[in-house]
C-alpha cells in the first residue's frame, strides 16, 4: 500500500459512482487486544459485502484522510485513512495505520463481492 494521493483516491471514488458495489468497513481501537492492554477502550464496527449505490463522494483533509459517500438514503463515512492500494483499479482498497503501522480502519469499494 502506498501513502493516500488525495487526486489518484479522488479519481477512483468519481469512476465508481452510480453503480452497484460491495463495502467492506472496518474499524478497530484494539478491541481483539484489549485483554494486554486495560488502559485502551476496546472498540470496533465491521460491515462486509453490502451492496450501495453512491451519487456523490469525496476524499478531504489533510491526513489521516476522511472519505464521505452520499446515497440516495444517507451518508457512509469513515476517517482515519493514510494508505491506498494503486494495483487494483477496479475496487478502492483504503486503510489507515496508526504510528505503529497497526491497520484501525479499512475501507473498500468493488463490484464484485469480497
Amino acid at each position: 500500500m502506498l501513502p493516500i494521493s488525495t487526486q489518484i483516491v479522488q479519481q477512483r471514488i468519481d469512476s465508481l459512482k452510480d453503480q452497484d458495489l460491495y463495502i467492506h468497513l472496518e474499524l478497530t481501537t484494539g478491541a481483539y487486544a484489549a485483554h494486554f492492554d486495560s488502559s485502551k477502550h476496546p472498540a470496533s464496527t465491521f460491515i462486509t459485502n453490502t451492496r450501495i449505490r453512491y451519487s456523490l463522494g469525496s476524499i478531504s483533509g489533510q491526513g489521516p484522510y476522511r472519505v464521505g459517500l452520499k446515497m440516495e438514503h444517507g451518508w457512509i463515512y469513515s476517517e482515519g485513512l493514510t494508505h491506498y492500494e494503486e494495483s487494483d483499479d477496479r475496487r478502492l482498497l483504503l486503510a489507515g495505520h496508526d504510528s505503529q503501522g497497526k491497520l484501525v480502519v479499512s475501507l473498500q469499494l468493488s463490484p464484485e463481492p469480497f
